[in-house]
């Protein structure tokens, strides 16, 4: 969709979004067939045009209107001389692979280009080409066909025919959602403290396209606060669609629970709203291949897909359970057609991976489409850490030795061929646990690359081997080839030595705004919201957003009288110190839990700080209740231990600073009176944290900050967020460590506490 789509008379659609809507059938096909990534791709579509003639056109514009609807599109290549037209794939392994249906999408797609190249031209023939390109090889496969104008323009005006009732469709919708949106009234009667003036910040950030860096307090209701200024002003900036990106599923229902409330569950408010969920959550027969042969909601995809659109469209309402019951109903797998739905919903709710990782499906339909999108990122400030795994990449020599041993004979030669080299990186580099690199070792990547096209080629002849560890190994590394590809000084090459045989060799990204950048130059605008987003320029350097970023910090709704912060600068928190700290970090907590009966939170460093606190805690104060977050908890686990915090009862919960009970949690009013944080949340210094340092310091000139202090801070303020909830909330926060005591730490902590 276009930004001009509500208003304009017609309609407009990209000539691969047409075809995708027209020309697919049959079954869904995800055989092991890796696919090139984005920079692969680039670099063999100019591979090819390099052995092409002096004349050839490239990238050539291209575009028609037919019945009021213009179709679009960058054709790859043309060659007047010979008067062919190609279409350039990019994939690895043998050709023979590929599904049936991606081929007659790439025919479909040139056909159509040969249709509006005709057209343009007055050309009466023409030869069409789909060239394959290995990408390993190099080799080309080219596949041509003579086709006549005429029969090209029928075949263009079919396709055209097939979606412009689906196009009469969305641009009603559009009317209509852009008409209500207009008209779009807060939920309540009035904004709650501090929320308005998010929600005006919010909205300017739209009106000017510009990136927001919004912090704001716990309890103002960030989530309504946003969403609603950016549906707003939807209809005044054109903006196709809305992405509400979450670093948890919580999250996710949080935004789902706002948008109900505006009206979207109920249609109320007419938005097309989905719920993307992750594959192996969303999957009915994680047993089964995804194909047809193997999955009954894979045979026939494309036939029934048509039906199931057009019911999923007309609910409106597709969460997680809303879009399962559309797909059962319709003999179609919920995921897939989750991904389809993308492209005609008005707000998609998912995780932050969906626009900023590789191959995300928004940025991907963004990219595809042109269409202005307007991205919300909740709990901001934990998207350094998670774009930084997101752009890093693994192996280890354990479960490459494991998978030699039980892989099939045919894969032998090039497994053993890579394990030499690791073995042979091992004895060549320096005797130490950790070490970096100064390049990705080039005969390990190598002879990866070669185990990579030879684990292709054996799962695709052999597609229901079921072989999950070696479907495992083959993922992860493509991910590594991928990360070397791009290396450079935002990333690491670690080898980590724990033990013979255990060896690991890693790509760390240490600065992933090298590629975040261009995920927000994309987007019309970006909101970057959390409570602890200090200092900005930390986030801005980090995350890569653009030089005319607005930082603007919500003032706190609460009086200084609702907290009471002790500082006990009398503690050293420091490993060498730990043992002294018991003593009097024990007495704290028991003298606040004597002075005023409730629910505690007591944070620790690690589990070992955590768990030698606990135990002295239960041998001097038997009598107080205590319970203790413990390592690798489920879900349900997690649940009963929150589910403790009742109004009531009373007891200190003892859990690790920056784990799943030090943000996101919502424990209002007596379900929580307190909190304790008995460390400064540094992040442990090591050998890797130390390369982080002295890399942000020769890029930013703030290494020990950008590594150490604001992390550690951060964590230590989201962990003391969760005691003020709301405005008749009232609690203590105890900060125990002498380091809490110097000025640039407390610069970081909220200005509206009042620190005794």
């Amino acid at each position: 969709m276009s930004g001009e789509e509500g208003t304009a008379p017609g309609y407009r659609v990209a000539v691969r979004a047409l075809c995708e809507f027209t020309a697919r059938e049959g079954d869904l096909d995800h055989r092991f067939t890796p696919a090139p990534s984005a920079r692969e791709g680039i670099e063999g579509h100019a591979r090819v045009r390099s052995r092409r003639g002096t004349g050839y056109e490239a990238e050539l514009a291209l575009s028609a209107t037919f019945e009021g609807l213009t179709v679009a599109g960058r054709a790859d290549g043309y060659d007047p001389g010979a008067n062919r037209l190609e279409e350039i794939k990019t994939h690895r392994g043998s050709l023979e692979r590929m599904a049936t249906n991606q081929r007659a999408l790439h025919w479909a797609q040139v056909e159509v280009y040969g249709a509006l190249l005709c057209t343009e031209r007055g050309l009466v023939t023409v030869t069409l080409a789909l060239v394959y390109l290995e990408i390993a090889t190099g080799r080309e496969t080219v596949l041509t066909r003579e086709a006549s104008a005429d029969d090209l323009q029928a075949g263009f005006e079919a396709h055209c025919r097939a979606f412009l009732a689906w196009a009469e469709q969305e641009r009603a919708h559009r009317a209509t959602r852009d008409a209500a949106l207009t008209r779009l009234a807060l939920p309540h009667d009035d904004f709650r403290p501090g929320q308005r003036e998010l929600a005006e910040n919010v909205y300017k950030a739209a009106s000017t396209g510009r990136c927001l860096l919004a912090q704001a307090p716990t309890g103002i209701g960030k989530t309504l606060g946003t969403l609603f200024p950016m549906l707003a002003a939807m209809p005044r900036q054109g903006l196709d669609r809305l992405a509400f990106l979450t670093m948890k599923t919580p999250g996710r229902r949080l935004a789902l629970d706002a948008l109900a409330t505006l009206g979207a569950a109920d249609g109320e408010t007419p938005l097309r709203v989905l719920e993307l969920v992750a594959r192996d959550k969303a999957c009915e027969h994680p047993d089964r291949a995804c194909h047809g042969e193997a999955c009954p909601l894979a045979e026939g995809f494309y036939d029934r897909l048509p039906a199931a659109r057009r019911a999923a469209v007309a609910r409106g309402w597709l969460d997680r359970a809303s879009l399962r019951e559309v797909a059962l109903s319709h003999g179609v797998c919920p995921y897939y057609l989750g991904q389809e739905l993308a492209r005609w919903a008005d707000v998609l709710v998912g995780d932050v991976n969906h626009y900023f990782d590789d191959g995300a499906l928004i940025h991907g339909l963004v990219r595809a489409d042109g269409s202005r999108l307007g991205v919300l990122v909740d709990e901001a400030h934990n998207l350094v850490d998670r774009a930084r795994g997101m752009y890093s990449a693994e192996l280890d020599q354990r479960r490459l030795n494991r998978l030699r041993k039980a892989a099939p004979p045919a894969l032998s030669r090039p497994l053993g061929r890579l394990a030499r080299h690791w073995q042979a990186l091992v004895r060549e580099t320096d005797d130490h646990d950790w070490q970096a690199l100064e390049e990705v070792p080039k005969g390990v990547l190598g002879a990866l690359q070669q185990a990579v096209a030879a684990i292709t080629d054996y799962l695709g002849e052999h597609p229901t081997g079921g072989d999950t560890a070696l479907q495992e190994f083959l993922f992860e590394a493509l991910a590594f080839a991928r990360r070397a590809e791009t290396f450079g000084e935002h990333s690491l090459c670690e080898l980590e030595r724990p033990g013979r045989g255990r060896a690991r060799l890693a790509i760390r990204n240490l600065v992933p705004a090298d590629f975040l950048a261009p995920r927000f130059a994309t987007a019309h605008c970006a909101v970057l919201f959390s409570a602890t987003l200090s200092p900005p320029a930390y986030h801005r350097d980090l995350l890569g957003l653009p030089g005319d970023t607005v930082a603007r910090q919500v003032v706190a709704p609460f009086a200084a009288e609702q907290l009471e912060v002790r500082l006990r600068t009398d503690i050293s928190t420091r490993l060498p110190d730990r043992e002294a700290s018991l003593a009097p970090i024990v007495a704290e907590l028991a003298a606040q839990y004597r002075h005023r009966p409730g629910h505690y939170l007591a944070f620790f460093s690690s589990f070992a700080y955590l768990e030698a606190a606990l135990a002295h805690f239960r041998e001097a104060w038997p009598t107080i209740p205590v319970r203790a977050q413990h390592r690798g908890m489920d879900e349900t686990e997690r649940e009963a231990f929150l589910a403790g915090f009742v109004p009531g009862a009373t007891g200190i919960a003892f859990a690790v600073l920056g784990g799943a009970f030090a943000e996101g949690i919502d424990l209002p009013g007596e379900r929580l009176v307190g909190a304790f944080v008995a460390t400064l949340g540094l992040p442990p210094a090591g050998p890797l944290h130390e390369a982080l340092k002295a890399r942000l310091e020769a890029r930013f000139g703030r290494g020990h900050d950008y590594a150490y202090r604001v992390p550690g801070m951060i964590k230590v303020v989201q962990a003391a967020g969760r005691v003020i909830r709301g405005p008749e909330d009232r609690g203590v926060i105890v900060l125990m460590d002498d380091r809490f005591g110097r000025v640039e730490n407390r610069a970081l902590l909220p200005d509206w506490w009042r620190l005794a």
